[in-house]
């Protein structure tokens, strides 16, 4: 490099603007504004096209997943379809080797359900009153599988049911078809009848006296103190009054079928025909024969040495004296309940003579 060349150089720099030595602050912070701004524009953008990219890909998969759907019914349909058919096809073919009249054809939408034309003389009945009606004798509004008609026919086969139900059951703590008979009635004969109409007025004699006893027993419960109600033997009492209730239900039920067996009437008319004489300690008697009987019971050793006791053949001996109240739960049952009965009656109406209190 020769000496002309250097002090060219040397005067182009020295001609030049010297770069600034100092910067404001002003200055400053407006680079640092332009650059954060710059960055905030460039990560909006970036995020834009973020959710648009996610939107897009969310709705390609609702596209995929709605033709799916689609195509899944679509098979699920035909393959009803092809079974119904195969079905139809199967009843006709079984009909026609049994030689049954042919099925009735399918309603115009396919829907399979029955095109049966209503009685004459039967009104039509608008669904949705038909479903209030429905519910509002507490049966449900629909079946599987149900048609307009087949529930409309349910609904009039319950109606005239319910028109031709049983006679009215008399109000009491158990109800019954048995008319009442009144208290100077109730009086029990000393020999059973014989004749249909009379074992008809005993039964009604008797449901009416266990009514009348179950009558005063809830009573004489609902008069206690609230005190006595709530301790544990006003529970125990009010549960044991409930609990012979409900077990002379079936007593009831074959009053007034009119079956009961004669081996348990007559102990339980002589019961009865007792405890109305205030004779509790007879009636608890007669309880007691009809419920563990007149069999001879083994107390002890029944058997020593070679030797047999005496009368030890009467432990195996059955006939007039056998209990009827281990044979059946049900008897046993509604016999304690008439035990309770008494317990019952003998305070509400005490003897007069106190020999005739039960322990």
């Amino acid at each position: 490099m020769d000496f002309a060349s250097l002090m060219s150089k040397e005067i182009s720099k020295s001609s030049g603007a010297a770069p600034k030595k100092y910067l404001r602050r002003a200055e400053l912070e407006a680079e640092r504004e332009a650059a954060y701004i710059a960055s905030q524009k460039a990560l909006q953008v970036e995020r834009e096209e973020k959710v648009a990219k996610k939107r897009k890909l969310e709705e390609e998969e609702a596209a995929r997943n709605q033709e799916r759907e689609a195509k899944r019914n679509r098979l699920a349909e035909e393959s009803r379809k092809r079974r119904e058919e195969e079905d139809e096809r199967k009843e006709k073919a079984r009909r026609r080797r049994l030689g049954l009249p042919d099925l009735p054809p399918r309603a115009a939408d396919g829907s399979g359900k029955e095109d049966t034309p209503l009685p004459e003389g039967e009104e039509d009945i608008h669904d949705a009153d038909l479903i209030t009606k429905l519910r509002a004798l507490n049966e449900p509004a629909r079946l599987f599988g149900e048609s307009h008609k087949s529930r409309l026919r349910r609904y009039r086969r319950l109606t005239s049911t319910a028109k031709d139900s049983s006679p009215d059951l008399t109000p009491g703590p158990i109800p019954t078809s048995l008319l009442p008979v009144p208290e100077a009635d109730m009086k029990l004969p000393a020999t059973l009848p014989t004749d249909p109409a009379g074992l008809t007025f005993l039964y009604r004699q008797l449901a009416s006296y266990f009514t009348l006893v179950l009558t005063e027993w809830g009573i004489a419960l609902s008069q206690r103190p609230e005190s006595v109600k709530g301790s544990f033997q006003g529970k125990a009492a009010y549960t044991a009054m409930v609990q012979a209730k409900e077990n002379m239900r079936p007593l009831f039920k074959r009053f007034e079928r009119g079956d009961l067996e004669i081996g348990v009437l007559a102990p339980v008319v002589e019961i009865v025909r007792a405890a109305q004489e205030r004779r509790y300690v007879d009636a608890n008697d007669g309880y007691l024969t009809l419920s563990i009987g007149k069999a001879a019971w083994p107390i002890g050793v029944t058997m020593v040495g070679i030797h047999e006791r005496s009368a030890r053949e009467k432990l195996h001996e059955s006939g007039k004296g056998q209990a009827h109240i281990m044979s059946d739960e049900v008897t046993r049952k509604f016999l304690q309940s008439i035990k309770r009965c008494l317990s019952f009656a003998q305070t509400r109406w005490p003897p007069a003579d106190q020999l005739q209190l039960m322990g």
